[in-house]
């Protein structure tokens, strides 16, 4: 079996359509097809069944890609592997991360692990999507979330805790919202809506209840909610890690701190592709990553 079509019938399952195989290994799709068409033949097999958008592994066509992207994974090891001896780690980490999680949050850990592997290029996008994964566009997303997609892998990075909160001055002139129903006749700061009403899920020991509230500022920058709380411009429910210094030295006061809230999701998940091949680099940064997820969560325990 020749291993080059092989690896290039990986590289078409991968991508799911010729047209985007031939673009991730620059070739024309014409050559593709024809490599392809090759490789079939040579097998006496039927290895993809193709549609007008998409291609699908017949069964004998799946057992084959999950050799293949075994052997072909084990091949890009061991070249890293030889070419690392005596150098530095190298290599580069293409990362999603939530705006505000990222920002206030995980720079620190992104710039401690700089620090720590200088050779490592860190490509960091702050977003809050997830199809750029599976477009190959990023390595590792990290995303708020009650479920994890079930096609992904998915770590644990702990538990994301929603509050109700507003500046000390704010509270001086306006106290705070004493039931949970009193949130829908206050000025809210929150992120991205769809439509004008935001539904918060609220948890009261086992009980569940749901409130619909309109929002009066809206943004996915968490660094801009931030500033709007600061300012005294309403009510904010925020996670609590936007204002982690704030509401320990009283210049922000949480409300309803008896309810837990949630918005988008009650946990912090790093996702990645399974299968795909992660390099040193990308195996080592997951590691620190979750290491510093989890000496934060130990520090709130405390």
């Amino acid at each position: 079996m020749d291993l080059n079509s092989l690896a290039l019938f990986v590289e078409i399952v991968d991508a799911g359509n010729l047209s985007e195989a031939a673009r991730r290994l620059r070739m024309s799709r014409a050559n593709v097809s024809h490599r392809l068409g090759q490789f079939e033949r040579s097998l006496g097999q039927e290895l993809l069944r193709r549609t007008t958008r998409r291609i699908e592994p017949t069964e004998i066509g799946l057992r084959l890609y999950e050799h293949g992207l075994a052997i072909r994974n084990e091949l890009l090891a061991a070249q890293e592997s030889v070419s690392s001896l005596g150098h530095s780690l190298q290599g580069r980490v293409r990362l999603s991360v939530p705006s505000g999680y990222g920002q206030l949050v995980m720079s620190d850990w992104l710039i401690a692990f700089k620090r720590q592997h200088p050779g490592i290029v860190l490509d960091v996008m702050f977003e809050n999507r997830v199809e750029d994964l599976m477009r190959e566009e990023v390595d590792i997303a990290v995303r708020v979330m009650s479920e994890p997609p079930q096609n992904l892998v998915a770590r644990d990075m702990g538990p994301v805790h929603y509050v109700a909160c507003a500046s000390s001055a704010w509270v001086r002139e306006h106290g705070l919202p004493a039931q949970l129903e009193d949130l829908k006749h206050a000025p809210l700061i929150t992120s991205a809506v769809h439509g004008r009403q935001l539904r918060v899920s609220a948890y009261l020991g086992k009980e569940r209840h749901e409130v619909l509230l309109e929002p009066t500022i809206i943004s996915e920058n968490f660094l801009f909610l931030r500033q709007s709380v600061l300012a005294s411009l309403g009510v904010g429910i925020v996670p609590d890690y936007v204002f982690d210094r704030e509401l320990r030295e009283g210049e922000v006061v949480a409300a309803l701190t008896e309810w837990r809230l949630s918005i988008f999701g009650t946990h912090m998940y790093m996702l990645y592709m399974p299968g795909r091949h992660r390099t040193k680099a990308i195996t080592t940064f997951i590691d620190f990553m979750l290491e510093k997820a989890r000496q934060a969560g130990r520090r709130e325990q405390r």
